[in-house]
């Protein structure tokens, strides 16, 4: 049984690939609704804010990697301190420009991180998120 995408957070600093990237998954239909951050620490505030409340929890979150203060290296070690049940409903995606083989290197090994994405976001990159958000959904039921 598919499971719908209910709840999408991008997090990047950059305004335009926010709108791009927002646009494209309200266009494909591919989550029912879009938040969005611009840095990792305000990303990082609505998940602590949302913790007790599942519904407003992202099914999924498109990280950038190269963010100042709290870019996508420091958004994962702080995603590790919170309750495991969050930590189990949210699936990271990482959006970047960076086709750095050491950053993808550090990010693909990290349990939370389904899959690495460049950027732009597009309609297929989407279906290969959507197709293994299903396949992680199957395997937590």
């Amino acid at each position: 049984m598919e499971k719908d995408i209910d709840l999408v957070l991008l997090v990047d600093d950059n305004d335009t690939d926010n709108f791009i990237s927002k646009r494209i998954i309200e266009i494909t239909k591919f989550a029912q609704r879009v938040e969005v951050r611009n840095s990792g620490k305000s990303a990082l505030q609505y998940l602590e804010q949302h913790q007790d409340d599942p519904a407003n929890l992202p099914d999924i979150i498109f990280l950038d990697i190269n963010m100042p203060i709290v870019d996508g290296f420091v958004f994962l070690f702080e995603f590790e301190l919170f309750p495991e049940k969050l930590k189990k409903k949210c699936n990271i995606v990482i959006l970047s420009s960076s086709n750095n083989k050491r950053d993808i290197a550090r990010i693909v090994d990290n349990d939370h991180v389904i899959k690495f994405v460049t950027k732009p976001l597009t309609e297929s990159s989407l279906q290969d998120v959507s197709k293994i958000y299903q396949q992680e959904a199957t395997k937590q039921q």
